[in-house]
């Protein structure tokens, strides 16, 4: 079994380096400049350069952690992960990008630790996307995830913005829907954060009337 991954792994980075436009390292020998640093969870049902069909070299800086967590403890205090604060730091990115999932097992097992949950984000739908109410205990525990998931987001967010390295960032939150959840679009990214702002009247004004459907919320206001 371990020799047949290898060998696809091999036969896919032929695909790779065959799908490489002529010069795609031109420029980026000697460093990189990403304009954006994604945080996403490390599922493998999610992909960082596949959802934002990055396909070419130094556009995207990438982190992967559980929960698409931002941060990480230091000698007992919680600091911005370093994968983070570098390219904020040191590559010059301007962009952070949180994005969370539907159907995220990370978020589910914070479902048995209350403690993690905040009541009034638990809370409901406010009719986005959300779909019909549920009618079984697996689809009420699903559409609880599925808000949790968003309500990390915020989160994330919240943490990352107040952070020094990322106090000359623009940092936004998304979430990736694998489940049709949000709409009727699979793989879709919508976006649920822009520096704090929730507000979808907002972000849609943000995003403008050409790229309003990348806008939705689970959570009631």
């Amino acid at each position: 079994m371990a020799h047949r991954i290898l060998a696809d792994l091999l036969d896919r980075n032929d695909d790779h380096v065959a799908a490489l436009s002529p010069g795609a390292f031109d420029g980026h020998h000697e460093g990189q400049r990403p304009g954006v640093v994604s945080v996403c969870c490390s599922d493998s049902r999610v992909s960082q350069e596949g959802m934002f069909a990055v396909e070419e070299p130094g556009v995207l800086f990438t982190s992967g952690a559980i929960g698409n967590a931002v941060s990480t403890v230091v000698d007992g205090e919680r600091v911005l992960d370093g994968s983070v604060a570098y390219p904020l730091r040191h590559t010059h990115t301007e962009v952070l990008a949180v994005v969370g999932h539907t159907g995220c097992g990370a978020v589910e097992a914070g479902l048995d630790d209350p403690a993690v949950v905040g009541e009034s984000e638990a809370e409901g739908s406010d009719g986005e996307g959300g779909g019909d109410e549920a009618d079984s205990d697996g689809d009420a525990r699903a559409s609880v995830r599925d808000r949790l998931v968003e309500y990390n987001v915020h989160e994330q967010v919240a943490f990352a913005r107040d952070r020094e390295e990322a106090a000359d960032a623009t940092v936004y939150g998304f979430v990736y829907d694998l489940h049709g959840v949000y709409g009727d679009r699979e793989g879709t990214v919508y976006l649920v954060n822009a520096d704090g702002e929730r507000d979808p009247e907002a972000l849609r004004d943000l995003v403008g009337d050409a790229r309003a459907g990348h806008v939705a919320t689970l959570l009631k206001r």
